[in-house]
């Protein structure tokens, strides 16, 4: 049993009464969560600044920001399954420093080669951070209520990150070198690394799993992952129906169905199937790459359109982002008020709806002015918090002890193969539907009357697909605040 403590709580106890008694671990692991975050959008802004300091041309600022998500997204699994072997503060305290250190080096770049590398190792980096931020706001708190709230403040923070990346990049262009983008990663994972040594309890043995770690089944999903996640993005770059993306494609199958099969033979898998028979896992898994294509759709194809279509400053093209973060922080208490009334399937089937919903408005409001999308994108975000927020609290909660670290991987995995899915519908559709060059400079009134066409189909294809996928998800979770289905064996 977990001992309740005081406000006082030193390092070594096990749980806070509060989230201001936990003020210090939770900014921490705030923090890590919300680097690894704005650091998947931070470059994008300064890629045509990146390109003439290094002399780089249009694929290799791709890979500047691909390599980053490729490895990120490809070790997810594994070092979650690291984390429940070997303890989870333990490894995420070599993540944040490997993060600090690795920043720090964008001094030593000069050439895109060497970036592009730099750029994989952050990836690495942050992946044995992303799925221990989660599973550890878990340890902090007994209380279900104090895991819910705990878990919106993190997810704010982070989806803030994302959100806030190419502002605060435009931003800063103005006034200190592309490098200090990255540079500045180190002090910020230097006092997380602070907080969580002063506030997070060490892991306890029986906290951990003895299984020896799945070394086949970690290489067989970081290929299944990486290879999926380069295929949507060689499909937009090279076309679907190109050698490089059918073969990235057929390689993503075939280790996927390898995986699949090592894992149900082996003794100590990495990633338990059977977790899948639990409906509350699935659904939870499901609906996030839902909350995820849309997120990412939303926020790839905006940024088009406020800087191309209506020809905005990448500055205030990210202000006009802030509706996002501001619904981000304030729809708690619908997010927290839907749970605790409804349960999670009710809360979630609500949350699918503003996701569907939203998308659909987009696709009237794009021709409608701003006004119309910052009311799609309030709705939209309302639906993020609500199934994000729950969906994550599910799908750890109904995980086994000593596999939450793995849970919190699968969620993150989920949302990053959703973020990445997204990204390339909004590309590939507007790439056949609009242009597949999007030309500098103002854009003559066919080009945007075009472009308006393009996005009503998109919108309104991703509202069917985000509704079928969340609402899929959410009909397979409880109608409890609490996970009720009993852990699998």
């Amino acid at each position: 049993m977990s001992i309740t403590t005081t406000a006082a709580a030193p390092a070594s106890s096990r749980t806070y009464p509060s989230l201001r008694a936990a003020w210090i671990p939770l900014a921490a692991l705030c923090l890590a969560f919300f680097v690894e975050m704005v650091d998947n959008t931070l470059l994008s802004i300064a890629l045509p600044t990146i390109g003439r300091d290094l002399g780089s041309g249009t694929t290799r600022l791709q890979w500047v920001t691909g390599a980053y998500s490729l490895t990120f997204g490809g070790l997810l699994l594994t070092a979650g399954s690291l984390a429940d072997r070997l303890g989870r503060r333990r490894v995420l305290l070599v993540g944040l420093g490997a993060f600090g250190l690795l920043s720090l080096c964008v001094v030593f770049v000069t050439t895109a080669g060497e970036l592009i590398a730099l750029r994989a190792g952050l990836g690495i980096a942050a992946a044995a951070m992303a799925p221990i931020t989660n599973s550890l706001v878990f340890r902090l708190f007994d209380a279900k209520a104090l895991r819910m709230r705990a878990m919106t403040v993190m997810i704010s923070v982070g989806m803030s990150g994302f959100v806030l990346g190419p502002l605060l990049g435009g931003t800063a262009l103005a006034h200190v070198r592309w490098e200090w983008l990255l540079a500045v990663n180190a002090p910020i994972a230097l006092l997380a690394c602070i907080g969580v040594r002063l506030g997070v309890a060490a892991d306890r043995r029986e906290d951990l799993t003895d299984d020896t770690l799945d070394l086949p089944g970690a290489a067989l999903s970081v290929t299944t992952i990486g290879l999926a996640c380069y295929s949507l993005t060689s499909g937009v770059q090279h076309g679907w129906l190109s050698a490089v993306t059918l073969a990235s494609l057929a390689g993503a199958v075939g280790a996927l169905v390898a995986f699949v099969r090592h894992e149900r033979r082996t003794a100590a898998p990495m990633l338990d199937l059977s977790l899948f028979s639990n409906g509350t896992v699935r659904g939870a898994a499901i609906a996030q790459v839902g909350t995820s294509i849309a997120m990412a759709s939303v926020m790839f194809g905006l940024i088009l359109h406020f800087q191309y279509a209506y020809g905005w400053t990448p500055v205030r093209a990210g202000l006009a982002n802030l509706p996002i973060i501001v619904t981000m922080l304030a729809a708690t208490p619908v997010s927290e008020w839907l749970a605790r009334r409804f349960g999670h399937r009710i809360a979630c089937l609500v949350g699918a709806a503003c996701l569907a919903g939203a998308l659909a408005g987009l696709s009237w409001g794009v021709e409608h002015g701003y006004l119309a999308i910052a009311v799609c994108m309030v709705v939209m975000t309302v639906g993020l918090r609500t199934v994000m927020t729950i969906c994550a609290v599910a799908l750890v909660d109904a995980m086994p002890g000593n596999r939450t670290s793995i849970g919190a991987a699968l969620n993150d995995t989920a949302q990053e193969v959703g973020t990445s899915f997204g990204t390339a519908v909004v590309g590939t559709l507007i790439a056949v539907l609009v242009t597949a060059r999007l030309p500098a400079g103002t854009w003559s009134s066919t080009l945007v009357a075009s472009f308006f066409h393009g996005e009503r189909i998109t919108y309104a294809v991703l509202a069917v697909l985000v509704g079928l996928i969340a609402a899929g998800g959410a009909l397979t979770l409880t109608d409890s605040h609490a996970t009720e289905e009993p852990e699998p064996a």
